[in-house]
């Protein structure tokens, strides 16, 4: 089609949209490739720097417009036939639809013709500019600079190879009906070796979602067959907006921070169709240019550190193809690439990773269970083949730790394709650990325990802060149900082969920055993540001690350990007065070692004493008859009772005493519904966690909010004045809201009324109680790794222990002095123990360890000795 541009304003306009050609559709075609021209006039000008036009970005006069303030002048611009400069650079592609097909027909019938190129002449000049219908690759890879390049782009003249599903589907066929597949292999080469090339391939549909092509695709046909003047009011009726045209606003069609330019879809029928194919035909090709990929990527990320937008979005593309790659966890992808290409992710910035995992939770959740799977494989199959010594330990591998790394954007990405809490009302008044940027304080390496000085903390911010959490603006705590369950992140094999000392260590140290799995404890079980929190809390101890020593040293001897002396009749009342002194005095005596003694009896406490203790607070303190806790009675849970007379102190007390059981490695008899160990993390109650505090009220609520009925009033004749019971079962009324007794529930409200409710039940009729018990139990928690290492679930089995009562692990993990597995009394021991009812077995193991709780990672993890009584005697 040939059209001519003038800078002559006076010239014909029926001429300059075309009018010529019979085809009304010519000429709403070449109407708007020159606005499209006045477009980039605004936006990239016309080259020449000495330009007088008032209207191009060249001449200086034009100040910063948006894409949409852009898209509006050009129409303006064209309608008034204003002046179009002649361009000294290559013209910018068209973003129409029909313009973009001429250009892909024109390339699938000769990509390095010119026979389809037209030219527009310059009316009063000898010079001529490439008409923006010219096709080739040339010109695609002109386009704006923030656009994703069309596939067929070329850098200085030189076309790069990219794949379509339609591309790759001739290629398989043509190589079928061959016989040789030496087409297929350079093809997957060139494309899969190369990040630009890749970043191209399997492209969505070119849509016209830019602000011009959404004014174009809008515009009255009047307008694009005669020149009229348009109002700012005319403009903004295109734009389908109410704003000004002057509005900095971003399009709207824009697309959204998780989404992609790939066709996930494609890809996916893509690598189906190639895996029919026998894989020694192609695999090797594949597998080598990815390992190639990876390494340059690598290469790039390390050496240039932060890349700009652009490049980081072509980065995405590249992974999101070769990660839907269906067999990476097979042999030979394991082996060479799927690692590299972990390492790679592994450096990209934390922005990049979270679009990712905004990426995959939006459009891979198909692939992302299967992905957990590779990941999983390849960390066991390192793990395993790794020769790894106190030297060289698992931290030291990237080979390792990089599909860890990788591993979290997938754990970030499962809980936002499950079910999240709602955004408000979740944070809890005050945070387990104060929220600031001053991090660990502490000491190199645990080898060196004698260097340890008292008073070195770690800050409790940066123990729960994750960059990729907080680019996310998401925790752990607000996934109600990920997509994937969080068990299916545990390895078994790489948390018994992590030396947790070494991780500890590494945790702690500043410099050089180590890799350690407590930062990235999804992946380690429950039992081995104790183990960190045992080396924390067990240094924080000795360093008590080593405080107490020097002290002394200079007159002014203290206990080098939390010393109660308490009679067994008065346990409450000793305990919570020896307590309180303690914390009012001296809040970091708390953080030493417990030591109980019995007042009148003989005995050093080696830790059954302690367990004793504990086990006799809880039985008495947590008894209703106590009147500071209640117990529900359908899940015979406890629960705070919120008319307690208590005082605050003695909330906060029982907070201490639940911390000291953590703190001491004690397992307690205490049945918190879940609801109260997210409390202790840091969240309000909501809604949800009344399934677990009451399920008949949390159904009776769900009915309410699943009625579709507009006769709520009187069908549940519900206000907004709730009741409840005290202790002594007296009734109490609670309103909602102003007035609550006159406001019923209805379609409109039942949703605010529900979550007030819950808020009621769960926060608000309990909030001096909790609040004051919180405060305790940060007393001896606030410098732990706890809310870094476990989630609300696991902090239930650190406090109450495993609900797995398996003597046959006891059995496996006990050991002998004077006998043998196959000594007759202890078969006979054994054979008795293992007939014996779960009562009588639970006494046995509150005889033989003191405590008749299973601890985290189940009765394996305890150390029972049996022993000869005498090397004369049998007993």
């Amino acid at each position: 089609m040939n059209g001519k541009a003038s800078e002559d304003p006076g010239e014909d306009f029926a001429s300059r949209v075309g009018a010529e050609s019979p085809c009304s559709d010519m000429k709403r075609a070449a109407a708007k490739m020159l606005i499209e021209r006045y477009f980039y006039q605004l936006t990239d000008g016309c080259g020449n720097y000495q330009c007088d036009n008032q209207h191009c970005a060249s001449s200086g006069k034009v100040t910063n417009l948006t894409p949409n303030q852009a898209a509006a002048q050009a129409i303006q611009l064209f309608s008034q036939e204003a002046r179009l400069c002649d361009r000294t650079q290559p013209n910018k592609i068209p973003r129409t639809a029909s313009a973009i097909n001429n250009n892909n027909n024109n390339n699938n019938t000769n990509s390095n013709s010119n026979s389809n190129n037209s030219v527009i002449k310059n009316h009063n000049s000898n010079s001529t500019t490439t008409s923006l219908t010219e096709s080739g690759p040339a010109l695609m890879a002109k386009s704006l600079p923030n656009k994703t390049m069309n596939p067929s782009s070329s850098v200085e003249g030189k076309q790069i190879p990219y794949l379509t599903e339609s591309k790759l589907m001739d290629i398989i066929e043509h190589c079928k009906s061959e016989g040789s597949y030496s087409k297929l292999i350079r093809t997957l080469g060139e494309v899969f070796s190369s990040s630009e090339a890749l970043s191209r391939s399997f492209q969505k549909a070119e849509k016209n979602d830019s602000p011009l092509a959404a004014l174009l695709d809008r515009a009255p046909e009047s307008l694009l067959k005669q020149p009229r003047d348009l109002s700012k009011e005319a403009v903004r009726s295109l734009q389908g907006e109410d704003k000004d045209i002057d509005s900095s606003d971003p399009s709207p069609t824009f697309p959204s921070v998780d989404d992609t330019t790939v066709d996930l879809e494609a890809v996916r029928r893509s690598f189906a169709a190639l895996m029919t194919l026998p894989g020694e035909e192609f695999e090797s090709a594949l597998v080598n240019a990815l390992v190639t990929l990876a390494d340059s990527i690598e290469l790039d990320l390390r050496v240039f550190g932060i890349m700009p937008a652009d490049s980081t979005d072509t980065l995405l593309n590249v992974f999101l193809i070769v990660f839907e790659i269906p067999v990476l966890g097979s042999s030979e992808y394991l082996e060479y690439a799927f690692h590299m290409l972990c390492k790679a992710v592994s450096c990209l910035p934390v922005a990049a990773q979270a679009k990712l995992a905004r990426v995959w939770a939006r459009h891979c959740k198909s692939r992302l269970v299967s992905l957990l799977q590779a990941l999983q494989q390849l960390i066991t199959v390192k793990v395993i083949g790794g020769n790894f010594s106190r030297d060289y330990c698992i931290q030291d591998a990237d080979t390792i730790t990089a599909p860890t790394k990788v591993m979290k954007i997938l754990y970030y990405a499962s809980m936002l394709a499950g079910e999240l809490d709602p955004v408000d009302g979740v944070a809890e008044e005050e945070s387990l650990t104060p929220r600031s940027d001053n991090e660990k304080l502490f000491f190199n390496r645990i080898v060196s325990l004698s260097s340890l000085s008292a008073g070195s903390s770690t800050s409790a911010s940066a123990l729960a802060n994750d960059p990729l959490a907080a680019e996310l603006g998401i925790s752990v705590l607000d996934a109600r149900t990920p997509f994937i369950s969080f068990t299916d992140f545990y390895n078994e094999l790489l948390s018994d082969s992590v030396e947790m000392d070494k991780d500890f260590a590494y945790y702690k140290s500043e410099q050089p920055k180590k890799f350690s799995f407590m930062n990235y404890a999804f992946i380690l079980t429950p039992a081995t993540k104790t183990l960190g929190l045992y080396y924390d809390n067990r240094i924080r101890m000795y360093s008590e001690r080593r405080m107490s020593f020097f002290q002394s040293f200079v007159g002014q001897p203290t206990n080098p350990f939390l010393k109660l002396k308490v009679r067994r009749d008065y346990i409450i009342d000793d305990a919570l007065v020896e307590l309180e002194m303690i914390a009012t005095e001296n809040p970091t005596d708390l953080k030493k070692q417990l030591v109980v003694e019995f007042e009148g009896e003989q005995g050093v406490d080696e830790g059954g004493v302690s367990k004793e203790f504990f086990q006799l607070v809880v039985e008495e303190i947590f008894n209703p008859d106590y009147g500071m806790f209640t117990t529900q009675e359908e899940t015979q849970t406890t629960w705070f009772n919120p008319t307690s007379f208590e005082s605050d102190a003695q909330f906060t007390l029982i907070g201490v005493v639940l911390g000291l059981a953590i703190y001491n490695n004690v397992i307690l008899d205490v049945r918190f519904p879940m609801v109260v160990y997210r409390k202790l993390l840091g969240r309000k109650g909501c809604f949800a966690d009344l399934k677990d505090w009451s399920p008949t009220l949390y159904r009776t609520l769900t009915e309410m909010l699943d009625y579709p009925g507009d006769d709520m009033p009187d069908t549940f004749m519900q206000t907004f004045r709730v009741g409840y019971k005290d202790v002594f079962g007296s009734v109490l009324y609670h309103e909602l809201c102003e007035n609550g007794d006159e406001v019923y529930v209805n379609q409109e409200n039942k949703r605010e009324f529900v979550d007030s409710y819950a808020d009621f039940l769960l926060n608000q009729s309990v909030a001096r109680q909790f609040k004051a018990f919180r405060h305790g139990f940060q007393m001896v928690t606030d410098e732990s790794p706890l809310g870094l290492l476990f989630r609300p679930e696991e902090i239930e089995q650190l406090v109450c222990g495993s609900k797995v009562f398996d003597f046959a692990e006891l059995e496996a993990s006990t050991e002998y002095d004077g006998y043998t597995v196959e000594s007759e009394a202890i078969k006979n021991f054994w054979r008795v123990a293992h007939s014996l009812p779960l009562e009588s077995q639970r006494r046995l193991l509150q005889f033989t360890t003191g405590s008749d709780r299973v601890p985290v990672g189940g009765l394996s993890r305890l150390k029972m000795v049996i022993s000869r009584h005498g090397p004369d005697s049998d007993r």
